[in-house]
């Protein structure tokens, strides 16, 4: 196995780590303290996801040799941000954690389970994740009417840059970001000793307590979103690049890793999809049956970042919220118009994902429910309705 090892796969592994952290790991914090996490308990969260991710990495690339990149799970966290406290707060929002990555386990090991997320409309899955994301993505456009000095060069970072290299688009909103905060924001006395001091991980270990409205609000949309945006398309990108793992085993090792990370914060880990491809790719290595190596270095990558989490949620605490949900808003645009071009193809289904967007976008809940599965019913029945009076003309 050492003998596969290569520079190539050391440095691809560097950029895989830094591109999946850089570019969503502000939507991960804004989602946490969404359901109601303390600054220390999202930034323990943060933690417990990228080593749980990279130690989920390092097991299932060593183990099948395949070039399996892990994430946290974006779209999940950005549902986070629009699901909101729910009764019981954050102790009941790590319930669902918990029972998320159990059914994730199940889908895994039960095919019935992953048969039936796969029978998931993709139109109305895709319009429930498009209208979780809309909301973040008008937060660039609040943070230049916060203050346009503020909030128009992260934007114009992330447009230049992107319009050369879209993989570092977001990382270079993020650094914009920091330059913001270091040349714009007034730093208040003691902060500096306050980053020194984070340089020391706490982790916060959170009871968690179980619901019925955390499990509808949280739990069941967060396994939905997580399987069909993250986990399916995770095994699609290994298949183009000619690599055939058996599914279930490797749903289900995410859901264990996503468990041992709740406790502490963490929502979900799963399969990735965008740097699964640059895992996967020819710049990986030229070796195709080496190119798991890049998956190991990123996920040891992913330990190093998740012990500098405090380091991250310390600094970024610095500045007014709404410029770190700017950052969230751009990563997820790209998300965003993906989702919402999936939804709306289908002229036969695009009444019904209309309805699950906007019942979703609207971010109304009913009885302490949030709208992404209100907007998957409804979308759901309204396809039904079409579906049987189609039949019956």
């Amino acid at each position: 196995m050492l003998r596969d090892f290569s520079l190539q796969s050391l440095f691809m592994g560097l950029l895989i780590a830094f591109v999946g952290f850089a570019s969503s790991f502000a939507v991960v914090l804004h989602g946490l303290t969404g359901v109601g996490a303390s600054e220390a308990q999202a930034a323990s969260g943060l933690m417990a996801l990228s080593i749980s991710m990279g130690l989920c990495a390092i097991v299932i690339s060593a183990v099948t040799r395949l070039p399996v990149s892990i994430a946290w799970s974006t779209p999940g966290a950005a549902l986070l941000a629009s699901a909101g406290v729910v009764n019981g707060g954050f102790n009941a929002a790590v319930g669902a954690f918990l029972v998320c990555g159990l059914l994730v386990v199940i889908a895994g090991l039960w095919k019935p389970l992953g048969r039936l997320v796969s029978s998931i409309p993709a139109p109305l899955a895709n319009a429930m994740l498009a209208g979780v994301l809309l909301s973040l993505c008008f937060a660039p456009v609040k943070a230049i009417a916060f203050n346009p000095l503020f909030g128009l060069p992260i934007l114009l970072a992330w447009a230049l840059v992107g319009s050369i290299n879209k993989l570092y688009a977001v990382p270079a909103a993020l650094i914009a970001f920091v330059l913001v905060i270091t040349f714009g924001v007034e730093i208040p006395a003691g902060a500096f000793s306050a980053l020194s001091s984070a340089l020391v991980p706490t982790v916060e270990f959170v009871v968690p307590q179980f619901n019925v409205a955390a499990m509808i609000s949280i739990a069941l949309p967060l396994f939905i979103v997580t399987m069909a945006s993250q986990n399916i398309p995770g095994i699609a990108v290994l298949k183009v690049n000619d690599y055939h793992p058996e599914p279930g085993p490797l749903f289900a090792t995410t859901g264990v890793f996503s468990m041992l990370s709740a406790p502490f914060g963490g929502h979900a880990v799963n399969l990735a999809a965008i740097t699964a491809a640059m895992c996967a790719g020819g710049d990986s290595h030229p070796d195709r049956n080496r190119r798991y190596w890049s998956a190991i270095n990123a996920g040891a990558f992913y330990i190093l970042f998740g012990l500098l989490a405090g380091v991250v949620t310390t600094f970024v605490s610095l500045a007014p919220s709404v410029l770190i949900e700017a950052v969230a808003g751009l990563a997820l645009v790209g998300a965003f118009a993906g989702s919402a071009m999936a939804a709306f193809t289908d002229a036969k289904t695009r009444e019904a994902a209309a309805i699950t967007f906007l019942v979703t976008a609207s971010g109304v809940s009913f009885g302490g429910v949030s709208g992404a599965f209100w907007g998957l019913i409804a979308g759901g029945l309204m396809l039904a309705l079409a579906r049987f009076t189609g039949k019956k003309s």
